[in-house]
């Protein structure tokens, strides 16, 4: 049965081509945002038309999540899956020199263009048709499947997260979003909001007093102070990078890049505010809060020695649900268990399908799949397109990639909800 329905992926393709190019037809960039209840329509009547009950409810207006749940036969008795992806795309600007629009998704020359087709309409729609292929055959799967389209992921909105507090959950979960076809995991992303604030606010005219001897005035501009601990994160950043390694990575990958930064007044006033962002990247084995902490010990050791920020230590502020709302987002870590018994199906199918063998590693990048981490929930980025691609002008994904993903999917569907618990 399997390899019949591997076949018709192979016959059938041009209806898998022709569903990715209407998924990438909905507009849905974020940001904007705010963009994605009719594709998400669209995907929630397609699970409905496969036997799905579907779960719709906005995390923001105009931005609802769906999640549709086939039973299995057996639930008890048989392994259930999560097929995990996001509906949002990055951001387009008006002047992007794309060959036609970059909602207009064309094919040429064996790749699928149109913005999205890497990043990941093209995983969501290889998944949906491997689902809708099965449907078709009268498969019935004697495990749970449960099919999660989420929003947010581009803009730390983590739709992913809310399917999660919700209560689903499974025995594992595919991340369905662009990692070339490796089975990956991640590392994490944390931003933080770092603040230095004076209590008083000084005329420009008594800076001499600040600095020169015998002044009298203990004072300080919050841009000077804010330089310190800039320079202070540089020294942190390079002994993580000394310190800090993890199979599978380039050494230094555990940056802390001073992204943003606001302070000051105007000319005639010394600057009583200076406020960093940073974004803090962390490997597979820490933890969001762990970094954090980590952060925050430094700059609070670096500020002791300061004798006006110890009078006035920094303050700071972590994370987020949303870089659009309040400017900060958190991407938890993903540990992938390479002797799990998912991971090694999902690799000897892989090896099987299209005759060479899985390459299990780590993602330079971050999804929304390290929530499942947080959750329990054993999960693994899989997916078609390269990062090369993925939110790039003109992006696009081969065809014959999204055809392999489709097939292995469908076995990989197919196999382990019809493993035993």
């Amino acid at each position: 049965m399997r390899e019949q329905l591997i076949r018709q992926v192979e016959k059938r393709q041009d209806e898998l081509i022709e569903l990715a190019k209407q998924l990438i037809a909905y507009e849905t960039p974020a940001p904007p945002a705010r963009n994605t209840s009719d594709i998400q329509a669209f995907i929630a009547d397609f699970l409905q038309q496969c036997e799905f009950s579907i779960d719709k409810w906005d995390v923001y207006p105009g931005d609802p999540n769906v999640v549709g749940v086939r039973k299995g036969t057996q639930s008890d008795e048989y392994k259930s899956l999560i097929i995990n992806g996001h509906v949002d795309v990055a951001a387009v600007e008006p002047d992007e020199p794309w060959v036609t629009g970059p909602f207009e998704p064309t094919v040429q020359d064996g790749w699928l263009t149109g913005r999205g087709a890497a990043d990941m309409k093209g995983g969501m729609a290889g998944a949906l048709f491997a689902i809708k292929l099965l449907q078709e055959a009268g498969v019935q799967l004697p495990g749970d499947l449960l099919f999660q389209s989420v929003i947010g992921e581009e803009v730390g909105e983590a739709g992913t997260l809310q399917c999660c507090k919700r209560g689903y959950t499974a025995d594992f979960a595919v991340v369905v979003d662009t990692s070339d076809l490796h089975i990956q995991g991640q590392g994490g992303v944390i931003t933080g909001w770092i603040t230095v604030k004076s209590p008083q606010t000084f005329h420009d005219a008594t800076r001499r007093r600040m600095i020169h001897a015998g002044g009298q005035l203990f004072g300080a501009s919050a841009i000077e102070k804010m330089a310190k601990i800039v320079q202070g994160l540089q020294e942190l950043e390079r002994h993580w990078a000394v310190m800090k390694t993890y199979e599978g990575y380039p050494a230094g990958m555990t940056t802390i890049n001073p992204a943003v930064i606001e302070g000051g007044r105007h000319a005639a006033f010394i600057a009583d505010e200076c406020r960093l962002w940073i974004t803090v990247h962390f490997y597979p084995n820490e933890t969001h809060q762990q970094v954090a902490a980590e952060v925050e010990e430094y700059v609070m050791r670096l500020a002791a020695a300061d004798p006006w920020l110890r009078e006035h230590p920094p303050q700071f502020q972590w994370g987020g649900e949303s870089m659009i709302i309040d400017r900060g987002e958190i991407f938890p870590s993903l540990e992938v268990d390479r002797e799990h018994p998912a991971v090694q199906q999902l690799a000897s199918l892989h090896e099987n399908t299209l005759g060479r063998s899985a390459v299990i590693d780590m993602s330079p990048t971050v999804t929304d799949g390290g929530w499942f981490s947080d959750f329990n929930i054993p999960a693994a980025i899989y997916g078609p397109g390269t990062l090369e691609e993925a939110h790039a002008v003109n992006e696009k994904v081969r065809v014959e990639q999204l055809v392999e993903f489709t097939k292995v999917m469908l076995s990989f569907i197919y196999e382990w909800c019809h493993t035993k618990r």
